[in-house]
């Protein structure tokens, strides 16, 4: 394997912020994904680039000489980069619009607002199921937007180089077979599904691992976990042989139903990137847009509707108790 940018990225992660677990939070990684990546390249660069300690992380005498040199090579890489996609953006700013994202509820429901608001734009679309493959194609100029996402709970956005914007928070419902005992349930909590099978889809992003400690939290460890593609998730929980995660805006096909889940919520954040120098004049009203299909989502969702109707009424009710008394009462 070869030294490339992105490795010298994460090693220079790793180093500022002494912990890979820290690190692959602000890289927007599973923790796992980043200490495999890490074994890789200290088999590249022919030794161990870190030690671990009770306080963290600190770099062997190689790790240091790495770390100076990327310090050199990063901004210089990253200039290169910024002037080259300039260039390249104004040589190409009428070749319309290119959006990337992952699996989602609401992609369609973009492109159909952007072709209605603005006819004269040709837009194209690719989808991945790797947030850091579509985020990768936005630094290098293949896309110029991405629709990708985090677990709610993590305060990264993602590659420090481009600009990004949170579109919406969802919670994560359940998704059963119809004739699954829970599946009338108003609301579930976690414990509840502690004998259950669940399918989970792959991915390098976090969302395997927060699941697995929201189990943890609730007092047990999954049963037995399928990873599968979205289909054939979607096949075992119709053949009721597993439950499965869903985002509160997927809307659930013929034979299964979405069930809320109780605080505390596992959610999910829905972010949109960009690079800052390449339309971003654009960036503001696809934000809009892509709020109002994901309203639009919601709206479409009789049971997150539902949901998020009761909590805003908890919040009123809440609100109004907690309330200071007036003078004259």
């Amino acid at each position: 394997m070869e030294l490339e940018f992105r490795h010298l990225r994460m090693i220079r992660a790793i180093g500022d912020a002494g912990s890979v677990t820290k690190a692959a939070d602000r890289l927007g990684l599973a923790q796992s994904a980043l200490s495999s990546q890490l074994k890789r390249i200290e088999a590249a660069v022919g030794g161990k680039l870190f030690e671990r300690g009770r306080e963290g992380v600190q770099p062997t005498p190689l790790g240091v000489l790495v770390l100076e040199r990327s310090r050199v090579l990063l901004p210089a890489m990253r200039q290169l980069q910024e002037d080259a996609l300039r260039f390249a953006t104004a040589a190409r700013e009428d070749s319309g619009l290119h959006l990337g994202a992952t699996h989602g509820p609401f992609l369609g429901a973009l492109v159909d607002r952007l072709a209605t608001a603005r006819p004269e734009l040709a837009v194209s679309t690719q989808s991945s199921m790797s947030a850091s493959e579509l985020v990768t194609r936005v630094v290098d100029g293949r896309l110029d937007f991405a629709l990708t996402g985090y677990c709610g709970h993590r305060s990264a956005t993602g590659d420090e180089r481009l600009e990004w914007r949170e579109i919406a928070v969802d919670p994560v419902f359940a998704l059963l077979n119809e004739e699954h005992p829970l599946a009338g349930e108003r609301e579930l909590r976690l414990q509840q599904l502690a004998d259950e099978r669940w399918a989970l889809p792959p991915g390098e992003s976090c969302f395997g691992e927060c699941f697995a400690a929201a189990c943890v939290r609730a007092g047990f460890l999954p049963r037995s976990v399928y990873e599968a593609d979205a289909a054939s998730c979607l096949h075992l929980v119709l053949s009721n042989r597993a439950a499965a995660l869903c985002r509160a805006t997927f809307s659930p096909p013929a034979g299964t139903v979405a069930v809320p889940l109780a605080p505390p919520l596992l959610s999910w954040r829905q972010l949109i990137c960009w690079r800052p120098h390449a339309l971003a004049h654009l960036a503001d009203e696809l934000l809009r847009h892509a709020r109002a299909a994901h309203a639009e989502a919601v709206a479409r969702n009789p049971v997150y509707a539902a949901w998020r109707r009761q909590q805003e009424e908890t919040a009123v009710r809440l609100g109004e108790r907690g309330a200071p008394l007036s003078a004259d009462r």
